[in-house]
């Protein structure tokens, strides 16, 4: 019988592949999210996307907005709205914080990865970014060619 820890840990993990290249990550945070119960089924199979999505602070409660989760297929008609707002739990301090930041300086949350725990619990890991400009993305893919090139000469 597998015990508690192997039930759970599975290699659930969905990434904002854009996100590095269109953003400078200054912080990263981890959260929960609530979600629904066929929410977590359909993350459980893989089926979502953080491509669109960006984290917003309203009235003191921190959400994620235009995140798709697809409808879980053995659902009944009770299934969710794919691209429903979703609570993130963070304590009130450090949401108190990242909305200062937020405001003052620029800044923005964009959620980079989704993942599950090896407790079962769904998390989200978030970044404090700042838009990078044309050059900085030219700077980037120019960096990944040049890592590319000296990879390929090694072997």
């Amino acid at each position: 019988m597998k015990n508690k820890k192997d039930r759970f840990a599975n290699d659930i993990s969905i990434r904002n592949r854009k996100a590095q290249f269109n953003y400078e990550l200054i912080e990263k945070l981890e959260v929960g999210i609530m979600l629904l119960g066929s929410e977590i089924k359909s993350i459980r199979e893989g089926k979502a996307s953080l491509q669109e999505a960006h984290c917003i602070v309203s009235k003191g409660e921190l959400f994620v907005r235009s995140m798709n989760i697809s409808p879980y297929i053995e659902s009944s008609y009770y299934n969710h709205e794919p691209t429903r707002e979703r609570k993130l739990l963070l304590s009130k301090k450090d949401i108190e914080k990242l909305r200062a930041k937020t405001e003052e300086k620029g800044l923005t949350l964009i959620p980079t990865k989704l993942y599950i725990n090896s407790r079962g619990f769904a998390k989200m890991e978030i970044a404090l970014a700042k838009g990078k400009k044309l050059h900085d993305k030219r700077d980037s893919l120019k960096r990944k060619d040049q890592e590319r090139e000296l990879n390929q000469t090694r072997l």
